[in-house]
């Protein structure tokens, strides 16, 4: 026996449900790896498809090369948009350099961006809740920068302007609008529900005529995991997240866990484990972020019982059925169609 193992007495593995993998980031992934069996080696993506180290690198090893920006990539090459989709003028600029683009935005990304494009043309300013930086906040907030509506089509709002972004109720109470009647908002998909809750609530209190989305941007798998950390949390004295430190929703499973009261910890995989936070602790919880797959998670208990953990239960909770389709120009294409 361990030193670190002879400090805990009785340690038992609680697994939330569900957890990692959504089926956005499924369908991100199988669009880089039938581009790859389709077309070959390179394939370019314009940032990493989903924000986890483990499924970037492993597609880096089969031919899939990530960039920034799109002056990266050679002319007339094949490349990829991310699950965390991008702006119009990231589009234009793909069609401009004679790219093949292939669409992995999360279909739930591209319905706030059919929002913004509707609020927009009903003559609205928009006010985007979201992280500052975060690629599918620019991309979302890109669908207005690319003035595909002019000035004089939405009367009052300029071209280039009409949507603000905001990440606290203290951002809202400093926001200035050009007409507070006609005000709408959106979210970034992978926030915590209750933080967006605090901020919506400050929107309505500054703006009481502010329209909202026909339904929650939130997506039902950020919406699902953050519901079964604050269950699990109940029987716990410690959660470990599985998820890289760039994944929003990871950070967010990580953050909710805490607001329970419970010392919560993000691992990028069992590597980052530390025998001390099990120190005293009884009942750990495990999750994964939406981009996370179960692989980590399963070296992950492997470490914990190494360290001196026992019984695993993995806890009942929400089936997910969720499938989104494909690109149509990918199913469709045949090897010779791209490079």
């Amino acid at each position: 026996m361990t030193d670190s193992q002879s400090l805990i007495p009785s340690l038992d593995i609680l697994l939330a449900n569900p957890r990692g993998f959504c089926a956005g980031v499924d369908r991100a992934i199988i669009i880089v790896e039938q581009a790859l069996e389709k077309f070959g080696a390179p394939i370019y993506v314009r940032h990493e498809v989903v924000h986890n180290k483990f499924v970037v690198d492993e597609l880096r090893a089969k031919g899939a090369v990530f960039v920034e920006e799109l002056d990266e990539i050679p002319t007339g090459s094949t490349v990829i948009f991310s699950a965390h989709g991008v702006s119009k003028a990231v589009r234009a600029e793909a069609d401009a350099r004679g790219l093949t683009a292939y669409d992995a935005t999360c279909p739930l990304v591209t319905k706030v961006h059919i929002e913004v494009a509707k609020m927009r043309a009903a003559g609205m300013e928009i006010i985007m809740i979201g992280h500052k930086g975060h690629p599918e906040v620019e991309g979302t907030m890109g669908q207005v920068e690319a003035g595909q509506i002019e000035a004089d089509e939405i009367e009052g709002v300029p071209a280039g302007k009409g949507i603000y972004l905001v990440e606290t109720p203290h951002d809202v109470a400093s926001l200035t609008v050009m007409d507070p009647l006609k005000l709408a908002f959106v979210t970034q998909t992978t926030l915590s529900m209750d933080d967006a809750a605090l901020v919506i609530n400050a929107l309505k209190a500054r703006f009481p005529q502010i329209n909202a989305p026909k339904s929650d941007d939130i997506c039902y798998a950020t919406q699902n995991r953050q519901d079964a950390i604050k269950i699990m949390a109940k029987d716990c004295d410690l959660v470990i997240i599985v998820g890289s430190p760039n994944s929003s929703n990871s950070n967010r499973l990580r953050e909710v866990a805490e607001n329970q009261g419970i010392e919560a910890y993000m691992i990028d995989n069992a590597s980052f484990l530390k025998p001390e936070w099990l120190v005293g602790k009884h009942k750990i919880g495990v999750s994964a972020g939406a981009s996370a797959p179960e692989i980590l998670v399963k070296e992950v208990i492997t470490k914990l019982q190494q360290l001196g953990a026992n019984q695993v239960q993995e806890l009942q909770g929400v089936i997910e059925s969720v499938v989104f389709q494909l690109p149509r120009n990918l199913t469709s294409a045949s090897s010779s169609q791209a490079k």
